[in-house]
This record gives structure tokens, sequence and C-alpha cells, in this order.
């Protein structure tokens, strides 16, 4: 498995199949004026396949796929198929969830095991104001979907952006009462230059005043033992609950030091880290006939010069791709 400089190993890479969505989340794309890559610039479900076995070869273990909304991808099950047949052993996907009826069963019968579902309240008006283009009745259809395929255990992601779902954590938080599921709270990250940046800038709710207000509502949570060092989570539950809740908190908390992710853009270009700007384009070599052992020579270039972390406590941050850009 690759080192970087600082010693971290890195063997999760995190693949972002399309940089569009059918979603315009406040704090993460507006309205419009999306400039989408053109799908011949996308890698095609052969690259990526190429990239899969490249990244098996050196030693990664994890694989998750990505978007903007990775579902939108009409070869999707084609990207399943490929990234599976490389070995490496865990694959899953990030989605909003409102293609899961029509594509869980097909997604477990590529090999993918696990989604995680972006949901930031059960407050049917609260979330169309929040996650504008969707609706509550959708996206839980489609986790119930996803657990019923055996896309388990479930995972749900909600960014808490202040004056939209603040004071919705509790209720969230409390689906873990009686389901064995994940319910992960999210810190804004403040990417690009836009408006869905400036909103996760001045929305910004800490983890510390998130987890405050869960135990208000739910009482005190333990926490739980033996994480995986690689988990961006802090984990805890509701004593005797089945279902687990986690922070995830890149601002209050950086877990830069514990880091083992690897980008891959939908345009072709490993991004060292979620928070720099700084990339090494792989499409090119690839296009140029490059095998698996030139990608797999350009993968480890980029572990090596993986930077150590970011600045987002200082106000500074990247500025040349936005969030949907990168798939988180």
């Amino acid at each position: 498995m690759p080192r970087d400089g600082f010693g971290r190993e890195i063997d999760y890479l995190r693949i972002s199949l399309i940089d569009n969505c059918n979603l315009r989340c406040v704090y993460c794309m507006p309205i419009d004026g999306i400039a989408s890559t053109p799908p011949p610039n996308r890698l095609t479900p052969e690259e990526i396949g190429l990239v899969a076995r490249a990244a098996q070869q050196v030693g990664f273990r994890k694989i998750r796929l990505t978007g903007g909304e990775p579902t939108l991808r009409p070869d999707l099950l084609a990207i399943v198929r490929a990234v599976t047949a490389s070995g490496i052993p865990d694959v899953a996907l990030t989605t909003n969830g409102i293609r899961l009826p029509e594509l869980a069963p097909a997604l477990v019968a590529a090999g993918l095991r696990r989604v995680n579902v972006h949901l930031d309240t059960l407050d049917p008006a609260r979330l169309a104001r929040i996650m504008r283009g969707a609706t509550l009745a959708d996206i839980w259809r489609g986790i119930l979907a996803a657990e019923a395929a055996g896309l388990r255990p479930i995972k749900l992601n909600a960014v808490v952006t202040r004056g939209f779902n603040h004071e919705d954590v509790g209720a969230l938080a409390a689906l873990t009462l009686e389901r064995p599921w994940h319910v992960r709270f999210v810190e804004t990250m403040p990417l690009g230059i836009g408006e869905p940046a400036r909103v996760a800038r001045e929305a910004y709710v800490s983890n510390t005043e998130t987890r405050t207000r869960i135990e208000a509502a739910l009482g005190r949570l333990e926490a739980l033992e033996g994480a995986d060092p690689g988990d961006e989570a802090r984990n805890f539950r509701v004593p005797g609950a089945p279902g687990v809740i986690g922070f995830i908190s890149p601002v209050s908390e950086p877990y830069c030091g514990t880091c083992n992710r690897m980008r891959l853009t939908a345009d072709g270009r490993f991004h060292l880290c979620l928070l720099n700007d700084d990339e090494l384009d792989v499409r090119r070599v690839i296009r140029r006939g490059g095998t698996t052992a030139d990608v797999a020579a350009v993968l480890v270039r980029a572990v090596a010069a993986k930077p150590v972390g970011h600045h987002l406590r200082s106000g500074e941050g990247p500025v040349e791709r936005e969030m949907y850009q990168l798939g988180g």
C-alpha cells in the first residue's frame, strides 16, 4: 500500500463520475450556470476500470463512486462492473437516492456493496428549500429500496446548515433508535468562490453544537470503540440503539493526520486533497495508450505529492473546483 510524504497509508480512492446533479443543494450547486464536463472528456467505464486495476495493483482497498450525482451516468452499471472486476474488495456509492428504486437491484448484481444517501432533513418543506429539486418521499423510497436490495449498512449523510436544517438534527439522529442505520452529520466546507461557498461559510455549524443539540433531544451519546483510523467520522450511539451517529468535522476537528484518500475527478485528474487545488492529469496518460503500470505510476506520484492538510481555519480554501466537481 502506498504511503505519502507524511507517512500516511493511502488506500481509498473516491472516483467522481460526473460533475452535474439533478438537485441544487444550497451549499453545493448554484441554480444555473453549471459548466459540466462534456461527455467526451469524462472517463469511460473502460478507463475507470483501468484506474481501478492500477489502484488495486499498488494496494488500494476501497473505492467510492461519487458525483455530482453518479446515478445520472447512463453507463453506471458498466462502471460498477468494471470497478468490481479490478479486485478492489470494497466498492460503494454516494447518491441522493432518487434513482435507487430503479437501480438498486442491478447495482447489487453488478457488485456494489454499500451506499451513502444524502438526506439533510426529515421535514418535507425544509428539505425542498435546502435540497432544491428533491422531495422527501423520493429520497425515502430510494433509501428503502437500497436496504431491500441488500446495500447495507445504510449510511445517511446530512450537511448541517444554519437557518436551513440545524434544528432538525435530533429527528435525523432519532432514526438510529429503531434502525441499524448510520446517520452522519457533516460540517459545511466552503469550496469555490460562488454562492454555494458563501452559504457554506456563513451558515456553518460546528459539530460540537450539533452534538449538543442531539444530546439534548436523545440523551448522552456513547463513543464507539475500535474505530477505523481512516474513518472521517467520529462515531457514537444512543445506549442500546441499533444505529450509529457520526460526526464528520473537517473544519472544527480536521482529520488530515489520518487521511487515507485520493480523488479522481470526472475529467480524469487525480485531485490530491479535497481542500487543495493540486492535481495530476491521468486522462492524458490513458488516452495516449497508457497501460495499467503507467496509470499506477501516476497514482503513486499523486500519493507522494499529497499535501499535509488544508487551511480552512485560516479562511484559505481552494478556488478552482467546486464541491460538486469533487464528490466530497
